[in-house]
């Protein structure tokens, strides 16, 4: 489906592995002064000043992502965020990343140039360090996994863990959109392989692809809330789905919670995406992964201070543990949440 616009084909062979990891990591810049000592010796120095968040995820080729329609340079920006996102999950700012990736002999030079020129972007636009990693073979396909390092003060940082009765459950941004999309791909997909003749016409739908293959990390959030002077009791990003995450909030605070369908915040790119699709938009929302949204918790007091903001939306409300956590539908009726997000062990 996508066209490859270089024909050209170095063989990492020809470079052999130190001489890839030379040639990709050249001109990688240093810009935190936590950064000591970044690439080329045998480990990076870091020197925070405030207490330092350290967080890491790996996508694999086949689990995570399907590179029949998923652009190189997309993909390592995209493999950024997913640290990242986990990073201002905790009220932290990162400041420095690792990176390791494995790949069969299929993969040229050019195309770990692609990858790279996605991850150094992701870098340069939140000011991130790319301070080390590796590279090595493998015989299964492409795998990626980064390691996020930020820092924070100890007391700023939020966790999963401090929410409390009555606190207002508020998430950022919308719902769905990355699902959706990559519904959207995976049918045109399939339409490409019964005729590799029919382009795919996707312009409608550019929304719902950029937020797949391109997420943005929410950096916004927390500066947001600081100018507000709003501080969350508890805070998770939404990586897996709508209803995981707030279990697991709700888990780590011991508590139970309300959460009310009218209240979800869907884009009308996904309303009608849902539509087409045949597929219930609520279900989505609670479902769907890979938004890359902050999910967190508040004060009743803050509610004035947040309730106008365009960037988020109050949807529910925390409850004894005894409660339970439910979902209010529009007519009244209370359904129990079960973890119905994505599981990359599911067969």
């Amino acid at each position: 489906m996508i066209e490859d616009k270089n024909p050209q084909r170095t063989s990492i062979e020809n470079l052999g592995e130190f001489g890839l990891i030379d040639h990709i990591t050249q001109n990688t810049p240093l810009n935190h002064e936590s950064s000591h000592k970044g690439i080329g010796d045998d480990a990076a120095v870091l020197k925070h000043n405030e207490s330092t968040v350290v967080t890491t995820d790996m996508l694999v080729e086949g689990i995570h992502f399907d590179l029949s329609y998923v652009p190189l340079k997309h993909l390592g920006y995209k493999a950024v965020m997913v640290n990242l996102s986990d990073v201002y999950a905790m009220n932290a700012l990162p400041t420095q990343i690792t990176v390791s990736i494995a790949m069969s002999n299929r993969f040229p030079v050019e195309a770990v140039e692609e990858l790279y020129d996605g991850i150094k972007l992701a870098c340069k636009l939140y000011n991130v360090d790319l301070v080390g990693g590796d590279t090595t073979a493998s015989q299964s396909g492409l795998v990626i996994s980064i390691t996020a390092i930020g820092e924070q003060k100890a007391e700023d940082i939020i966790y999963r863990s401090g929410a409390g009765d009555n606190d207002l459950l508020v998430v950022s941004g919308d719902l769905g959109a990355a699902y959706m999309g990559l519904q959207i791909l995976e049918r045109e997909k399939a339409v490409y392989k019964a005729n590799p003749n029919n382009q795919p016409d996707v312009e409608a739908y550019s929304y719902l692809l950029e937020r797949q293959l391109k997420p943005e990390a929410r950096k916004d959030i927390p500066k947001l809330l600081e100018e507000l002077e709003v501080k969350p009791t508890s805070m998770i990003d939404l990586s897996d789905g709508l209803s995981s995450e707030i279990i697991h909030l709700c888990k780590n605070s011991n508590i139970g919670m309300k959460l009310y369908e009218e209240k979800l915040p869907l884009d009308p790119t996904v309303i009608a995406a849902c539509e087409e699709f045949n597929l219930d938009s609520t279900t989505i929302a609670l479902s769907g992964g890979e938004d890359y949204e902050l999910l967190f918790t508040v004060k009743q007091e803050d509610f004035p201070k947040i309730k106008a903001n365009p960037s988020l939306s109050i949807i529910g409300h925390a409850v004894p543990k005894s409660d339970g956590i439910h979902l209010i539908t529009r007519s009244g009726e209370q359904i129990p949440i079960k973890a119905m997000g994505w599981n990359s062990f599911q067969e």
